[in-house]
């Protein structure tokens, strides 16, 4: 097998692979390998990207165009894999060669799953890892490594929740403790304050690498800022800034922001999406920003797209329904405030632990009565037709209730505006 020019017939110049990285890629493309063969096969493969190479199979005679093999990156699961070009200007594989039908990994990767995280991510708030030394090594995998072969909820994604908890812009205080009045310039202050409390890596505080707004990308004010600092970066680490941006629209690579500016990212942004069903902005936006050797220097590399309640509440929501269903929980808060009840409000954003296992409300309440000091809380299930849950889950549900008492709410509580009768009555106080 060669590595040969992108865009061409694979007949030019090409670069033999080592006997020893050919094995190890063809054990890896059909689910037989090792951890070592995965990771070998994914340093190719990223080393193919940055090097805008393809891979041309030898399953052919020499004389004859050979078929190729594209590298590419499943952003959904952060997933490295082959795929084949399969045109009809393209040659196939024989029958008998490992590459004739689609990589298991691939099969497996687009394959997407609700999973929930069980708690935040493990190790450092980083994502980018050193480049590896040569073409078919690889540091060892740690927590801090976060691909696999499965869908799963992405790093980036995970990591901007845990900023979101420790800045605890994922809870609405009660309106006798809020203090002046939500907005966007509050929010972003609780994100920059929560920095200085997490680690990118060993004595590197998130802060010092952090911006809120994308002067900073398009002026390479971050850039200097990263290159300085990586001259005494932790060895075992890259040198990685990250940016949090308010955004209402993001499309394919582009990250719309105020000033009109949009900011291009080199891999497709990420958003959640539930059964095809993608949920519209206003979003919070987290990029990374590492060495990028197409660029020759530093870039935004990966970028997840939250969406959240609004500009002056980075609550995060899961779906068009969980951000109407919070509007009019806002609007209960205020209501029940002028009977002398005060009321809390929280986005869990992974999973709690209870006696009988895990499970994550959409919204936890607690109310407190001003007059008897009497507190009450409430769970509350949240499921529309676009998160694919429309019923009950008795054992979801029975893990809740040893939260606190369960609300169930659906889209029609919303329309018929029963939400805020169904939770005055179920907070009784």
């Amino acid at each position: 097998m060669w590595l040969v020019d992108r865009d061409t017939d694979g007949c030019g110049r090409r670069i033999a692979l080592p006997p020893p990285l050919r094995e190890a890629l063809v054990r890896w493309y059909v689910g037989a390998g090792s951890p070592s063969d995965e990771e070998a096969g994914i340093t190719l493969v990223q080393n193919a990207r940055i090097g805008a190479k393809w891979i041309a199979c030898d399953c052919l005679p020499d004389d004859e165009p050979p078929p190729i093999l594209t590298p590419a990156f499943l952003s959904e699961a952060e997933t490295y894999y082959l795929r084949r070009l399969t045109s009809g200007k393209r040659p196939d594989h024989r029958a008998d060669c490992p590459f004739f039908r689609d990589q298991v990994t691939h099969r497996i990767s687009e394959v997407r799953t609700r999973e929930t995280p069980a708690s935040p991510p493990d190790g450092f708030f980083e994502v980018l890892r050193p480049a590896p030394s040569k073409l078919a090594q690889r540091p060892d995998r740690d927590a801090s490594d976060d691909r696999t072969r499965h869908a799963s909820v992405p790093r980036l994604a995970r990591l901007l929740w845990r900023l979101l908890d420790v800045a605890g812009t994922t809870r609405v205080s009660p309106l006798s403790d809020e203090g002046e009045e939500p907005s966007i310039k509050r929010e972003f202050e609780a994100l920059v304050k929560a920095g200085g409390k997490i680690e990118i890596a060993p004595g590197v505080e998130l802060s010092r690498a952090f911006w809120t707004h994308a002067d900073a990308l398009h002026s390479r004010r971050a850039y200097a800022v990263l290159r300085r600092l990586s001259d005494a970066w932790p060895s075992g680490h890259a040198p990685q800034a990250f940016f949090a941006l308010f955004s209402h629209q993001v499309t394919g690579h582009i990250i719309e922001t105020a000033d009109t500016r949009p900011v291009r990212v080199a891999n497709r942004v990420q958003s959640p999406s539930v059964r095809g069903n993608l949920i519209r902005g206003p979003f919070l936006v987290i990029v990374v920003a590492g060495q990028y050797p197409e660029a020759r220097g530093y870039a935004p590399l990966r970028a997840y797209a939250q969406p959240i309640y609004s500009g002056q509440r980075f609550v995060p929501v899961n779906s068009e329904f969980e951000r109407g269903l919070l509007r009019e929980l806002l609007s209960v808060r205020r209501a029940l405030f002028r009977q002398g009840i005060d009321v809390a409000i929280e986005k869990p954003v992974f999973d709690l632990l209870t006696p009988l296992g895990t499970c994550r409300p959409a919204f936890l309440i607690e109310a407190r009565s001003r007059v008897t000091g009497e507190i009450k809380r409430l769970a509350i299930e949240a499921s529309s037709p676009e998160d694919g849950n429309q019923s009950p889950d008795p054992g979801v549900h029975a893990r809740m209730r040893e939260i606190a008492e369960l609300l169930w709410l659906t889209p029609p509580d919303l329309d018929a505006g029963r939400v805020g009768r169904k939770v005055a009555a179920a907070l009784d106080l």
